[in-house]
């Protein structure tokens, strides 16, 4: 085809359609992706059951469209693409609250997303799977294989565009709810434009009474109480869902549905979390504190850390958070503010420590979830470049989220074998007393110190920090015998094995208040009362624009 033959092309009916449902299909793969993944996580399986699902149903929906392509039309398809859209309302109002009951199903934890996905994304994808054999039917070229392959083809630019528009610019733009919204007008506007010029009534006051459904679900919002508190903010970042939700006197920030960081907007010097107390661990492994000038952490979240770090000791804090909208939220919402003491680096960890020429007297790593860990920030090769960043006689700090014991402490203990092969000592340090999921404190010094609990503890009485730290000295755990853990490496991705026995189970955050324990619940119920879904907002802000300097 030459330049003047492609400038004065038009597509067919047929072909706009296919296009269409690629376009749709593959938005609505993505977006199931921020639907289900703050209720059940956004590990591996959800990604890959909601992958299956759209699959079968594409080939569900091909195979049976093919079956009955030989009478297909143009009105067909543009009943078939108005039923999509229907589809689309029902997921905008009703996605919470069959969220909230497909959570309470007696499954294993790695098929729990499974019964959502079916239900939200199987119908609609299903008869998206209709269009393209329809249109290899109605096609005008000759051969059955010319006119497949135009039709894949069609199909498959249109899944490229609905990828990389909904990826990169919906939505970071846009609520998730405005995004389904979108979707289902372009669908409406593609059936009434098969049906042109002629538009037969019927279609007509179809597509009218969709197009006020698909408003009417996204105006209303979904159907689900939030048990959390105050939604203040709610944004969908490039990376995640990003909720801020005052709890009282409590200030929590919500990722993926998981609380990240917390502060009492009473009294902005308590630690909420106990872990985060934890983080001056490496202040009683330091030879001297005044000696201490250059801190990083690997991760921001609501920069209570790096604030508190700030705050109490004579030390400039670099922070690499790869999320620009966390950055924003916090700048918003817990008092981060410019510094001469704080820059705020928008990058991934390990990019940032590959390219900073900086040593640092201490590095902290808060970039774990439960559900999720970045792999690359895990292994052997990883743990030897932080040794390279840290001075001669640095003190590394990873917050790892596991049990201390039995099948949910693999990943603590490859993690704690990894860091022995790039570090002379490590310690570790739980932060609850019982056996269930928590924050496990692993802290490695760049040169040998061989401290022992009381050596610690006489530290802590003679050292003048900012927190007490004897409680954290008390939880310290021997070393285990963890010769059978894997030694994590970068060409070995043995990360989400590790944290397969962890999902679905009782996460404990200790908080400081009382000492009692609060729990995360888990990503799904396995029974009994249903957790209530994470609320999305229909009005979502649009995150503001970080420069990689921003502090």
């Amino acid at each position: 085809m030459d330049l003047r033959t492609a400038a004065a092309y038009r597509p067919t009916k047929p072909e706009l359609a296919v296009f269409v449902s690629g376009v749709t299909s593959m938005g609505l793969e993505i977006l199931a992706v921020r639907i289900i993944a703050p209720q059940f996580g956004s590990h591996i399986y959800t990604v890959g059951g909601i992958l299956t699902v759209v699959l079968a149903a594409l080939s569900l929906g091909y195979w049976q469209g093919g079956k009955r392509a030989r009478g297909a039309t143009n009105r067909e398809m543009s009943w078939l693409l108005l039923a999509t859209a229907l589809y689309v309302a029902v997921v905008i109002y009703a996605s919470e609250l069959l969220l909230i009951q497909t959570s309470t199903l007696a499954l294993p934890p790695r098929y729990a997303a499974l019964p959502s996905a079916i239900i939200l994304f199987g119908p609609p994808t299903y008869l998206l799977g209709f269009i393209s054999p329809y249109a290899a039917e109605l096609s005008q070229k000759v051969g059955v294989g010319e006119a497949s392959g135009h039709v894949y083809a069609l199909g498959t630019i249109g899944s490229i565009l609905g990828s990389a528009a909904t990826t990169f610019v919906l939505i970071p733009a846009m609520s998730i709810d405005t995004i389904a919204l979108l979707f289902g007008v372009i669908l409406v506007g593609t059936a009434v434009a098969l049906t042109l010029p002629s538009l037969p009534r019927k279609p007509t006051l179809a597509s009218v009474a969709v197009v006020l459904l698909l408003v009417a679900a996204t105006g209303a919002g979904p159907i689900a109480y939030d048990h959390r508190g105050d939604v203040v903010y709610q944004t969908q970042t490039a990376y995640q869902e990003l909720e801020i939700v005052d709890d009282g006197d409590t200030r929590i920030m919500y990722l993926d549905g998981a609380r990240h960081s917390a502060i009492d907007l009473e009294d902005p010097d308590r630690h909420v979390f106990e872990y985060t107390r934890y983080f001056h661990l490496p202040m009683l492994m330091t030879e001297d504190v005044d000696d201490v000038d250059r801190v990083l952490f690997i991760g921001g979240g609501g920069y209570v850390g790096p604030q508190d770090f700030e705050d109490h000791y004579d030390v400039t804090v670099d922070v690499v958070e790869i999320d620009p909208g966390v950055t924003t939220a916090a700048e918003d919402y817990f008092g981060l503010e410019e510094s001469e003491t704080m820059t705020s680096h928008t990058s991934d960890g390990r990019q940032f420590l590959q390219n900073t020429d900086e040593t640092y007297d201490v590095i902290i790593l808060d970039a774990y979830k439960q559900d999720q860990v970045p792999f690359h920030l895990t292994t052997v090769e990883f743990m030897t470049l932080v040794s390279d960043r840290l001075t001669d006689d640095g003190v590394f700090y990873a917050n790892v989220i596991a049990a201390p014991n039995g099948p949910a402490s693999e990943f603590y203990h490859a993690q704690q074998r990894t860091m022995d092969q790039a570090f002379p000592d490590t310690y570790s340090f739980r932060t609850s007393e019982s056996n269930d999921i928590q924050n496990i404190q692993i802290v490695a010094t760049n040169h040998e110190t061989g401290f022992s609990e009381a050596d610690l503890a006489a530290r802590n009485d003679g050292r003048d920090l900012s927190v007490d730290l004897s409680e954290a000295v008390d939880n310290y755990m021997p070393a285990s015998d963890d010769n059978d853990a894997p030694i994590l490496r970068d060409d070995r991705g043995e990360v989400d094995s590790l944290l397969d026995p962890m999902l679905g189970q009782r996460y404990v955050v200790e908080e400081t208040e009382d000492g009692s324990g609060s729990s995360e619940p888990p990503p799904q119920s396995l029974g009994g009362e249903p957790l209530t879904a994470t609320l999305r907002a229909t009005d979502a802000e649009t995150p503001r624009a970080v420069s990689p300097a921003a502090r």
